[in-house]
């Protein structure tokens, strides 16, 4: 018979008030600590829990009126379905992350229940107590203090003492019981990680000091100070896919570089939560964006992917550090591991869950392809050109034009070191003016449906004029192989642009959905799609 034990479990799921700065929000309590309570605020993601102190946190004895997340139906005072209650091995169970002798349960009436679990889900349970918080307040990186966003498992140094006396007054967010402590050389189980940081206080603070070149993590500034001035590797190790200007990205493998790539995937995961972090990196290449000074190369965001993904997944986690975020890095690399798949004939997708900001890249990024394939297939003339006026004949589309042609005025640019624009080529004008170019289009040469064989509809004016539309019949899936987008994505984010609203005919078999030029622009407008950052001759990697 399996190891069991008997656990209480505590159910007050009370809501809490916190005001601050004039804005109150509902919250549960977490923790508390020397004057000051760790709060989550009610359907908002874990990297927005925070301490406050405890005098801005009250009780709030009336039933909460912010609507749950799944849905919309009020809740009787008083009433509560099992289903609605959070469960206590819940990885996202706000109130159940509470444990004995925490603020919730002194200020609570409610007696905890037992129940009695096996080994592994006692095990579950500690991890998830453990890591329902972060562990740092403050980290040290480079020039920067970043405040991380959830719990990363970096393990305890040798330095600390095995009786390890947490500093909070909840010991068992701490520390699994039965488990003395974990070293650099003790990685076998993520669940067997203490967490580091914990017990580390400086000024009241958690703090970590980290190497913004090979990502060595340190309890304190002096050592850190002196690594920093004798560290040798001014770059990420690998070879560089891709430089443009003073932006290079580097595939880094996690076989040969298997020390770097870990520290890298410890660091990640202070901003990284839908994702488990294992230490075997063997199976994972890593892409990490920098920007270049005089001698050096420091991180932007990186990457990761499976070398073998039998799901075609090209992307794993993805991380822009939060002070270069909204910089349009974090797009850089999303297009650049499509490019990966393309380049591998494979039609890609990242590995799910996607995090809510995961989430918005991705859509973003999805979104964009679309409204640029839509520019250029449903565009009469081709962009480098102005007009075109010719004697006698009406000009043929699929051939030379005839006549005079007025080509779209070029402009000069200034030449930038630095940079997306780097010193490169000029760009084409399709992509200057966020169309994607022909010879982009997915399997363009063999399956000519949105190139030489669109439908061209010229009809007259009332003034004597006439007018060209051009015309595509196609499908869903047809959409996609041109894209190289998945058929759930594209149609997610038709869906979620408001393009699928519009439907000429619906039958039970399939549906007939009229898109238009004037509705593209709309929902370029509306999502201010912009050009693609990455630019395609900067690729240095052969195709597979």
């Amino acid at each position: 018979m399996p190891a069991t034990h008997v656990v209480p479990i505590h159910t007050d799921v009370r809501v809490y008030t916190v005001n601050k700065n004039g804005v109150e929000k509902a919250a549960h309590v977490l923790q508390k600590r020397h004057g000051e309570v760790y709060v989550h605020y009610v359907n908002t993601d874990k990297r927005m829990d925070e301490w406050v102190p405890e005098g801005f946190c009250r009780p709030d004895d009336e039933e909460p009126k912010f609507p749950a997340e799944s849905t919309s139906r009020k809740r009787k005072r008083g009433k509560r379905t099992e289903s609605q209650s959070p469960e206590p091995s819940s990885s996202n169970g706000v109130a159940s992350r509470g444990t004995p002798g925490s603020y919730g349960e002194k200020n609570g009436k409610m007696k905890p229940a037992e129940v009695v679990m096996t080994e592994d889900e006692f095990d579950l349970r500690h991890h998830q107590q453990l890591t329902a918080k972060r562990n740092f307040d403050m980290i040290i990186f480079d020039v920067w203090k970043i405040k991380p966003w959830y719990y990363s498992p970096y393990p305890l140094i040798e330095s600390e003492s095995e009786d390890f006396v947490p500093a909070t007054s909840t010991p068992a967010y701490n520390k699994i019981p039965g488990v003395a402590r974990a070293t650099a050389r003790s990685h076998g189980r993520t669940s067997d990680l203490l967490a580091g940081g914990l017990s580390r206080h400086h000024n009241g603070e958690a703090m970590l000091w980290v190497c913004h070149f090979c990502f060595k993590y340190m309890a304190d500034g002096v050592p850190w100070e002196s690594h920093k001035k004798d560290c040798k590797l001014k770059h990420p190790p690998g070879k560089k896919v891709y430089q443009r200007g003073a932006h290079t990205i580097w595939e880094v493998d996690g076989v040969k570089d298997k020390l770097y790539c870990q520290n890298l995937s410890l660091f990640g995961k202070l901003f990284i939560d839908v994702k488990t972090l294992f230490f075997d990196c063997d199976n994972f290449l890593f892409y990490i964006l920098t920007d270049a000074k005089s001698s050096e190369d420091h991180i932007l965001g990186f990457f990761s992917k499976e070398k073998v993904s039998y799901d075609d997944y090209n992307l794993a986690c993805i991380m822009t550090l939060p002070q270069y975020q909204r910089k349009g890095y974090g797009m850089l690399m999303i297009e650049f591991s499509y490019e990966l798949s393309r380049r591998a004939n494979k039609v890609g997708t990242p590995e799910r869950p996607l995090s809510d900001l995961g989430l918005r890249s991705y859509l973003a990024y999805w979104v964009s392809t679309l409204i640029r394939f839509f520019r250029r297939v449903l565009c009469v003339l081709p962009p480098e050109i102005v007009s075109i006026r010719n004697v006698a004949n009406f000009p043929n589309m699929t051939e030379e034009v005839p006549g005079d042609v007025d080509p779209v005025p070029q402009t000069k640019r200034n030449k930038k070191a630095k940079g997306f624009q780097g010193e490169v080529t000029e760009a084409s004008i399709e992509k200057s003016i966020g169309m994607m170019p022909f010879k982009y289009i997915n399997d363009a040469p063999s399956d000519p449906l949105f190139t030489t064989e669109r439908v061209f509809e010229t009809s007259h004016r009332e003034d004597g004029g006439a007018e060209t539309h051009v015309k595509v019949e196609c499908t869903l899936a047809e959409i996609s192989r041109a894209t190289n987008l998945r058929v759930e994505d594209a149609a997610f984010a038709l869906n979620e642009c408001g393009l699928l609203m519009r439907r000429l005919t619906k039958t039970s078999e399939n549906d007939t959905v009229v898109i238009t030029r004037s509705l593209v622009e709309a929902v370029a407008k509306e999502r201010n799609v912009k050009i693609m950052y990455m630019d395609l001759s900067c690729v240095i990697i052969q195709d597979s």
